[in-house]
């Protein structure tokens, strides 16, 4: 039995060391003799695998007094946002005046392509996660997860969608309540029926659209970086596209434009994070709500978020992470079971049907044959500030998902965090518009005047209404020091050259500077300045982000066809052994019987 056991052993050995060197080799004339891909680079020469012209993260980088930064992207992104600083704090009202004309321009002119460019990603998606390239693994085939599937998912939710579902998960049912989307015809304000309305409206604002544009950005960050050795930054997704031409001019361009639109994006969140904190303090203290108390709240939760950066994305962000998910998670149950538990399930039973068959109507609606620019203020303004938004988290989300598939990837981005969404909208805004349809509260009056108010005014009809007031604003802050430190982390390896080092002086700097940027367009219109800041960064950076759904597919087929190639060859070597080891085994036998009789004749005829 020893002797059995001891020849399996070594014959699991020879195999192990012969698929080891099959896979090596096969790996290599897979990638050797593959077909030459010219796509839209300028000089078709260059591949995935093109070592010539590489470069490590940061090779151009510039290293002095505590930085560690990439040229050409810093100075010229850091010189715009100056110059966009300076121009709105000279003149305020002027620069309200130009946003409201710009926001209204822009979404009235590009609203359809708002709409096309969104249902796009959730096509491809699907198609990334669904077909033959969902069982290729981030970072390859032996890399394993780096945070538990729990803290993979808080930190998921917390950079995603935190401040924003807070702000808008009372006020936009509410908003929706008192004026219906157009697209449900003509609905009377207040009724049953625009309440149905105003929950499928917002679910589909916060819906898989929103998860789709972050999961392929994602998605092309970490396969690129993590598979191929790129730089953690956009300009390495078009490596297929243009080669080694991402270290240079147009890469630098990419990255510029992925610098402002997440400051711009995160921008908007800030805005709306300290209106609301504001809104609290006033029902709490009494404090008086304005935009100069909302610039000491961004100031003052901005330095908070400079201790979580300097801790890092370890001990800062993802414990922020998981404390945000304990303290929303008790937050949600408290209003569910304080609050119209039956209403708010049921509600939450029906919207969710709703929003399933309501959803490619909704999809596709453009509004074309209504005299309205509804859309503008609510679906364009959220398509586009999801586009804004996508560097920031795609590239925070790709940071944290090294070693897993990518179907688990797309999936995993794509549905636990719109059926987590849609549970709190459905526990808030169906407790909000349950009590404004029974005449408890009259929320729709509050909200039309500001919808920073809606949480805490709605809070009024509930008991312990103070201490759930205080846990909100709690939330709210610790979801802006979250976003703001995630951020700063990704503008950081934006502004590094990839680099994931980067010296913490520089994380504090971005930080910093994402407090400005909120303020600033505070002081420069408010929320119609929020808005306008993240759709007319969103529309030129929406065109890089139809180039990375075609990008992607090149590099995941490169890989898929190299892995396939190998697969095909380690099938061979294995049957191989196998029918040797079983020749061998069947001439051991042999010679055994043989030996055997021998030994029997022998022995009869002695």
């Amino acid at each position: 039995m020893d002797e059995e056991r001891r020849k399996r052993l070594v014959s699991k050995r020879a195999l192990a060391k012969k698929l080891k060197k099959a896979e090596a080799e096969e790996r290599k004339k897979a990638i050797r003799e593959r077909n030459p891909f010219k796509g839209l680079q300028i000089r078709p020469t260059a591949s995935l695998f093109d070592e010539a012209g590489k470069e490590e993260p940061g090779a151009r980088n510039w290293e002095a007094y505590g930085f560690d930064i990439h040229p050409h992207v810093t100075l010229v992104s850091g010189f715009l946002l100056i110059v966009f600083i300076a121009l709105t704090l000279f003149n305020p009202s002027q620069a309200e005046s130009i946003f409201e004309i710009a926001l209204d321009f822009v979404t009235r002119n590009t609203g359809w392509f708002f709409i096309l460019t969104a249902n796009l990603f959730i096509v491809a998606s699907l198609y990334f996660a669904l077909g033959k390239f969902g069982n290729i693994k981030i970072g390859g085939n032996d890399a394993q997860p780096e945070f538990t599937t729990f803290g993979w998912y808080a930190m998921l939710l917390s950079a995603g969608m935190g401040i924003g579902l807070l702000f808008w998960s009372v006020g936009e049912p509410i908003l929706h309540l008192n004026t219906p989307s157009p697209m449900f015809g003509d609905v009377a304000s207040g009724s049953s029926e625009a309440a149905q309305s105003s929950m499928i409206t917002t679910f589909f604002h916060w819906g898989i659209h929103p998860w789709a544009i972050y999961s392929i950005v994602a998605l092309g960050l970490a396969f690129f970086a993590f598979n191929r050795g790129l730089p953690l930054t956009i300009r390495s997704i078009f490596y297929p596209l243009i080669g080694n031409k991402i270290y240079g001019g147009w890469g630098n361009l990419i990255d510029i434009l992925s610098v402002l639109a997440t400051l711009t994006g995160l921008a908007t969140s800030l805005g709306l994070g300290v209106a609301q904190v504001n809104a609290g303090l006033n029902y709490l203290f009494g404090i008086q709500i304005s935009v100069t108390i909302q610039i000491i709240l961004i100031a003052s939760i901005t330095a908070l978020a400079v201790i979580s950066v300097v801790k890092g994305l370890d001990g800062g962000v993802k414990k922020l992470s998981e404390i945000n998910m304990v303290l929303a998670g008790v937050f949600m149950l408290l209003i569910l079971f304080l609050g119209p538990t039956i209403y708010i399930m049921g509600g939450f039973t029906q919207n969710l049907g709703n929003y399933v068959s309501h959803l490619p109507a909704m999809s596709l609606w453009t509004e074309t044959f209504e005299a309205t620019n509804w859309q503008g203020d609510w679906t364009i303004f959220y398509w586009a500030w999801w586009i804004s938004w996508s560097p920031f988290v795609g590239m925070f989300i790709a940071r944290i998902s090294k070693g897993r598939t990518v179907r688990e990837f797309i999936l995993g981005v794509m549905l636990f965090p719109t059926l987590i969404s849609f549970l709190w909208i459905s526990v808030f805004g169906s407790s909000a518009l349950y009590l404004e349809l029974n005449n408890i509260a009259d929320l729709v009056s509050v909200v039309e005047v500001d919808e920073a108010v809606a949480l805490f005014a709605m809070l009024e009809s509930f008991p312990m209404t103070g201490l759930l007031s205080l846990v909100g604003i709690i939330l709210v802050t610790v979801f802006f020091v979250t976003s703001s430190d995630s951020g700063s982390l990704v503008v950081d390896h934006l502004t590094s050259g990839g680099k994931l080092d980067s010296p913490t002086t520089q994380r504090v700097f971005w930080a910093v500077m994402e407090g400005v940027v909120a303020g600033t367009l505070l002081l420069g219109g408010g929320l119609t300045a929020l808005q306008t800041a993240s759709v007319m960064t969103g529309l030129p950076f929406s065109l890089i982000l139809i180039l990375i759904i075609y990008s992607l597919y090149v590099g995941l087929l490169e890989e898929y066809e190299v892995e396939e190639a190998v697969k095909k060859k380690l099938e061979e070597v294995e049957e191989k052994h196998i029918l040797q080891e079983t020749v061998a085994d069947a001439v051991d036998d042999a010679l055994d019987d043989a030996l055997d009789d021998s030994q029997v004749t022998n022995k009869n005829s002695n």
